[in-house]
């Protein structure tokens, strides 16, 4: 995953549910730099920890280079496979351990698939309430206290996991890639892309990777048994200047639309019938 120092609250209640190793990439100035590595000596949990990799990138420029970080932290990662993740969010509890079981059945001789960990999103400014079991999960979505990430602003994001037929299964399961997805995945580190580095700041910075996973023909599994929560934090720059500027809206759609171009004539797939006539969230 990828950090701001605006994030650095998240690495405790992250690394509280999640014991497997890590590689993170910080996007820091000099002085917010000290304030990570103060952070560092004083947890206990933080220090304590001897598989997590830091990689600090010192910052330069306007925008937020998010796709070049995700690639630092996937490219400095040391294990054959990788989740990939983003740092507001919380994985459940054991989560590591559940995925470390399911690869070498799920994952070891399927080249191209790629598993599926569901995304949901709290409606509290706090990790305290989160769901320590599946149970627990289903029983907050039943009652509004959590839904699927983005369901109302940007459901074509999650639709395609399938949430209501996760609900109730045991086993892993097939979805189909539909435009606009972008699930957190497991895949095979040396078979992934790379996140396309024109993208900066908000906006398909996301969906642009996992289209590309799809165009390589990946098989998208999701697992039954572990999920992950989004917790609510203040809105980016680069978020609120997407949401008030048209011409960051624009020059986010001519991206799309040069990477989609070109993703197509490399692949000789044609992916996004709709690409001209929709808009970006």
């Amino acid at each position: 995953a990828q950090l701001s120092s605006e994030r650095l609250s998240m690495l405790e209640p992250i690394l509280a549910h999640w014991t497997g190793p890590v590689s993170l990439a910080l996007y820091l100035t000099d002085p917010e730099s000290q304030s990570f590595l103060d952070l560092l000596s004083s947890s206990s949990l933080l220090s304590g920890r001897c598989n997590v990799g830091y990689h600090v990138v010192y910052k330069e420029g306007v925008h937020y280079p998010v796709n070049m970080l995700r690639n630092l932290a996937l490219e400095q990662a040391v294990s054959e496979y990788v989740f990939l993740s983003d740092i507001d969010f919380i994985p459940s509890p054991g989560s590591s351990e559940s995925l470390r079981s399911s690869i070498p059945s799920m994952l070891s001789d399927q080249a191209d698939r790629v598993l599926v960990v569901p995304a949901f999103e709290n409606t509290h400014y706090s990790s305290q309430n989160f769901p320590a079991t599946k149970a627990d999960l289903i029983k907050m979505l039943d009652v509004g206290e959590i839904f699927t990430f983005r369901s109302k602003e940007w459901p074509q994001g999650h639709r395609p996991t399938n949430i209501p037929h996760w609900r109730t299964a045991t086993i892993p399961f097939t979805v189909k890639w539909e435009p606009d997805f972008e699930p957190y995945i497991v895949a095979r580190r040396d078979n992934l892309p790379r996140y396309d580095t024109r993208f900066m700041g908000f906006g398909w910075n996301k969906v642009s990777h996992i289209m590309e996973v799809a165009a390589r023909d990946a098989e998208f599994v999701v697992l039954p048994d572990v999920f992950m929560v989004h917790q609510p934090h203040s809105a980016s720059t680069d978020l609120s200047m997407f949401r008030s500027s048209p011409v960051y809206r624009d020059c986010v759609m001519r991206l799309k639309r040069g990477f989609v171009r070109d993703l197509e004539n490399r692949t000789g797939k044609k992916l996004y019938d709709e690409m001209f006539t929709k808009d970006v969230l």
